[in-house]
């Protein structure tokens, strides 16, 4: 059976290659026209004390977060079948691996998500920072890093879905749907407070798209999934080790069909660049400082390592495992924030000098 009616039967990893097409897409053009930046989200907050970026993620997360336990609910998934329930959680990997790449995201200028929009805009130095950035996921995932970071960061699989809602449930004896509702509507409400934002129905429709961009991931390889007997992962966006297996994909996968990690980044790109086309903002750039490139490949360089440590990035965690409520999801994205306040913070002190 294909996802696609009306289509011939093509291979499971080629329809969850579509799947991630259609969430890049989706998610990197609605980022774009909605001033979605975790790297900015932050940086404005800390430094210029604007917190418009900040109440941007809060719509994308609550509706990421709704979306998603409405879809486990109405058995369109199983929350518990993603790799944020399917695997342990680890408090040290979420806390270390988020310092580092949060540390690495504020010298480089972006996480591996905004890379690929900026990208998308023109931007020749976040096409640098990507591939640097995959290669140095990969290095840590299955390359000379990998046996060391087994033995400090094991990865345990374990049975049943656990997490905050679960945990709530059971104390508050609301069902975990009801714990999702009220921490989204919460989110969202508080995004919408923001003036600037209210006012602006791009900003908040670009927002909702965003969050259920994640929901459209996990229903589309939830189905492929169970058609295919499990043959690929239930999986949502994440951009650390996905930008690794399409650099691997590029190089070495002749004749074989694109898998969703694949689909999701070049969809991401596409969707960004069209977005910028259609606000007539694309412009070419580049590096003129080779000093700040070289900070940019080494804060590049510890998103890798840090992403794989921590089971995801900013979008990988922050947004996709908050949405299914997993303990990681929040306290990494925690990890990741003041490690890009330490970063940023040393990147100022730098500059008085």
């Amino acid at each position: 059976m294909t996802f696609f009616p009306g289509i011939p039967a093509i291979s499971p990893d080629a329809q969850a290659g579509l799947v991630g097409l259609a969430v890049g897409l989706l998610i990197g053009g609605a980022a774009r026209l909605a001033d979605f930046c975790t790297l900015s989200a932050i940086e404005t907050a800390v430094l210029g004390r604007d917190y418009r970026r900040i109440h941007i993620w809060g719509i994308a997360l609550g509706s990421a977060i709704i979306g998603t336990h409405m879809a486990d609910a109405a058995g369109l998934m199983n929350i518990s079948s993603s790799v944020y329930h399917a695997i342990a959680w680890n408090p040290f990997a979420s806390i270390i691996g988020g310092l580092i790449f949060g540390y690495g995201m504020a010298l480089a200028g972006n996480c591996g998500f905004g890379a690929l929009i900026r990208a998308g805009g023109g931007d020749i130095r976040s096409i640098v920072i990507v591939v640097v950035l995959g290669i140095s996921a990969y290095f840590t995932l299955a390359g000379p890093f990998g046996p060391l970071r087994n033995r400090l960061f094991p990865q345990e699989v374990q049975d049943g879905s656990h997490g905050i809602a679960i945990g709530l449930s059971s104390l508050l004896g609301v069902s975990p749907l009801g714990i999702a509702a009220l921490i989204g509507t919460a989110l969202i409400a508080l995004g919408l407070r923001h003036p600037q934002v209210r006012r602006s129905s791009v900003t908040i429709i670009g927002a909702v798209v965003v969050g259920l961009s994640v929901v459209l991931a996990f229903v589309g390889t939830s189905f492929v999934a169970n058609e295919s007997l499990d043959a690929v992962l239930v999986e949502g966006p994440s951009y650390t080790t996905p930008i690794g297996r399409t650099i691997l994909y590029l190089m070495t996968s002749t004749g074989t069909m694109p898998s969703f990690s694949v689909g999701l980044v070049g969809g991401t790109l596409a969707g960004a660049f069209l977005a910028t086309k259609w606000r007539r903002t694309f412009h070419w750039e580049a590096c003129d400082d080779p000093r700040e490139l070289g900070r940019q490949l080494g804060g590049a360089v510890l998103m890798g390592v840090g992403g794989v440590i921590a089971l995801g990035c900013t979008i990988g965690l922050g947004l996709t495992a908050t949405a299914t409520l997993a303990w990681a999801g929040p306290v990494t994205l925690g990890a990741i924030a003041i490690g890009t306040y330490v970063g940023l913070v040393h990147l100022v002190a730098g500059s008085d000098d």
